[in-house]
C-alpha cells in the first residue's frame, strides 16, 4: 500500500504510481500527455481528428460474425496500450474492457470503437486524476451494475470505485462471471466485490496504523442493500455463490456499512456502461478528473 502514496521528488520532478505528475502548491495532477502522443503515432492516430467522448450512448458492440475481419496482433496491441492508460484515466476503463472481449476475432466494427477511443484521448491529453493535499482521510466506496449489460451472454457487469478522502485510489469495471435473475442479483454482486477491495485496504491501511471501520458503502439499489441487511431476504438467494455472500458477514462485523444513494450521485456508474455527452462530463466531474 506504501507504493500507493507514497511520493519521490527528483528535482522539479515527482512520480506516483510510477507516473510522472504536475505538482501544485495545493494539489497534485496525475496524467500522461506524452504517452499518450506515443500510442497516437504508433498506430497513425495523430493527424486523425478528435472526440469528445470514448463512446455514444448508442455504442453496442457484436461479434459481427459477417463482419471484415482485421489485424488482431495490432487491435490486440492497441488494447494492450490503452490497458496500459487505464492506471490514470479511469473514464476509459469501461470502454477499454469492452472493446477488449473482442480480441480472439477481432472485425472492423470493434476496431472502429478502438479509433474512437484514441481519438477522445487526442482530444484530451492532459485530463488526469486530481489530488488535493491534506483534508480528510476516510475511506469510502461506489458500487454500481448494469444488469444484462453484455449483449452477448446476458451477463451483468460490476462498477466500483473507493476513495482516501477526495482521492480516488481504486477503481474496477468488470464483467460478472455468472448470470444474474434480477437487478437486484446484479447490484449485491458488484457490491460484494466492490466490499472485497475496501476489506484489501483495511487491511493493508492496518500496517500503518489506521484502522478503518463502518466503512461507507454507496448503492443506489434497494434491493440489493435489504439483501446485504436483512436476513428475511437471504432465503431468496441460496443459488448466489457462497463467495458472494462475504458482504454480509462484512456489514454484521461493521467493517462496512452500505448505505443508499441516489443514482444521479452515483460515481461508480461510469464504470458500467456508455453515456451521452452531458452526463459522461458530469461524471467525469464527480471523480474529480480534470484538464491541466
Amino acid at each position: 500500500m506504501k507504493e500507493r502514496f507514497e511520493m519521490r521528488m527528483m528535482g522539479e520532478m515527482c512520480f506516483f504510481l510510477g507516473l510522472k505528475v504536475v505538482q501544485k502548491p495545493d494539489d497534485i495532477l496525475i496524467h500522461q500527455e506524452k504517452y499518450i502522443q506515443e500510442i497516437l503515432v504508433k498506430y497513425k492516430m495523430d493527424d486523425s481528428s478528435s472526440e469528445l467522448s470514448p463512446f455514444t450512448a448508442q455504442t453496442c458492440l457484436t461479434p459481427d460474425e459477417s463482419g471484415k475481419s482485421v489485424d488482431a496482433h495490432r487491435y490486440r496491441s492497441m488494447i494492450g496500450s490503452l490497458m496500459y492508460l487505464t492506471a490514470s484515466r479511469p473514464n476509459i476503463s469501461f470502454v477499454v474492457g469492452y472493446c477488449s472481449r473482442y480480441q480472439s476475432n477481432p472485425k472492423e466494427s470493434h476496431e472502429k470503437a478502438v479509433k474512437r477511443i484514441f481519438r477522445y484521448l487526442k482530444g484530451t491529453p492532459r485530463l488526469g486524476l486530481w489530488y488535493p493535499i491534506g483534508g480528510s482521510f476516510d475511506l469510502h466506496a461506489y458500487t454500481d451494475s448494469d444488469y444484462g449489460g453484455c449483449k452477448l451472454d446476458q451477463k451483468s457487469v460490476s462498477g466500483g470505485c473507493q476513495y482516501l478522502g477526495e482521492c480516488l485510489v481504486l477503481w474496477q469495471s468488470k464483467k460478472q462471471t455468472t448470470v444474474s435473475l434480477s437487478t437486484g442479483e446484479a447490484e449485491y454482486t458488484a457490491a460484494s466485490n466492490c466490499c472485497c477491495q475496501v476489506l484489501w485496504i483495511q487491511h493493508q491501511t492496518i500496517d500503518y496504523g489506521i484502522n478503518f471501520l463502518h466503512t461507507p458503502i454507496f448503492c443506489d439499489n434497494e434491493a440489493a442493500i435489504g439483501i446485504t441487511k436483512n436476513p428475511v431476504h437471504h432465503t431468496r438467494t441460496k443459488h448466489i455463490e457462497t463467495r458472494i455472500h462475504a458482504i454480509r458477514d462484512a456489514q454484521e462485523k461493521g467493517f462496512i456499512n452500505i448505505i443508499s444513494i441516489d443514482t444521479k450521485n452515483q460515481k461508480a456508474d461510469l464504470f458500467t456502461k456508455t453515456f451521452d455527452k452531458p452526463r459522461f462530463y458530469e461524471l467525469i466531474n464527480m471523480l474529480d478528473l480534470i484538464s491541466f
